[in-house]
């Protein structure tokens, strides 16, 4: 296990008069893929934007000094409608047109997709996009708001794809938020699950067990492992 990137301590986050979340405190490790799972209404959302401070909290959220973080949101559906080819997106984070040409590639995308308007790409394509997006800025964590949601079969495959490469070649910090059981089990060595407060926390084969589950859920649950 690497040193400690991120530390969180105490962390609280009340919005509009209601608990969000109460009282988080959790360690991430440099190189660590953390899966954040819950119910909805859980808080996951809120917890990514307490850990980049665009929401009011209390408690601690250190993060090691000069780390640099990437953010994927779940849904960007207004950059659809821009007028933008790929290309021009690109540029909007300061990539030249070689460091959009070597995410590109990193992102299993060629140079034919530079002149494509980003409305006319799939669910899949575009969701790679901002994951290369967030990459422009060469950051040592990347966050993920539900990587695989509104993307078909053939999307989520190669957004799974992605994601693993990423893990292993870049040696990335990743912490996603998923409903997704089969993302966990493939990408993730840690599971921290959330329902307000911290429910369990530590590697997802020794603590998603059908009581934890139950606990998370409030209900009991049967999840479909997608096998690949």
């Amino acid at each position: 296990m690497g040193d400690v990137i991120l530390r969180v301590e105490n962390l609280n986050v009340r919005l509009d008069g209601e608990d969000v979340l109460v009282d988080l405190s959790f360690d991430v490790y440099d190189g660590e893929v953390l899966a954040i799972l819950g119910p909805n209404g859980a808080g996951k959302t809120t917890l990514l934007k307490a850990l980049l401070g665009i929401v009011p909290y209390e408690g601690i959220v250190k993060w090691r000094e000069g780390v640099k973080v990437g953010y994927v949101p779940q849904r960007l559906p207004f950059i659809k409608d821009l007028p933008l080819s790929v290309k021009e997106f690109f540029q909007l984070a300061n990539a030249s047109e070689d460091e959009t040409m070597e995410i590109l590639e990193s992102i299993g995308l060629g140079g034919k997709i530079l002149g494509k308007r980003v409305g006319d790409l799939s669910s899949g394509q575009f969701q790679r996009i901002l994951i290369g997006w967030a990459l422009a800025s060469n950051p040592d964590v990347l966050l993920f708001d539900e990587p695989l949601a509104g993307i078909d079969i053939g999307g989520q495959e190669s957004v799974y794809n992605l994601l693993e490469r990423l893990k292993g070649e870049k040696k990335l910090t990743i912490l996603f938020v998923t409903h997704e059981l089969s993302i966990v089990y493939r990408l993730a060595s840690g599971v921290l699950c959330l329902n307000k407060r911290i429910i369990c926390c530590g590697a997802p084969k020794e603590m998603l067990t059908p009581e934890a589950i139950l606990n998370l859920y409030a209900s009991p649950v049967k999840f479909y492992q997608h096998k690949h």
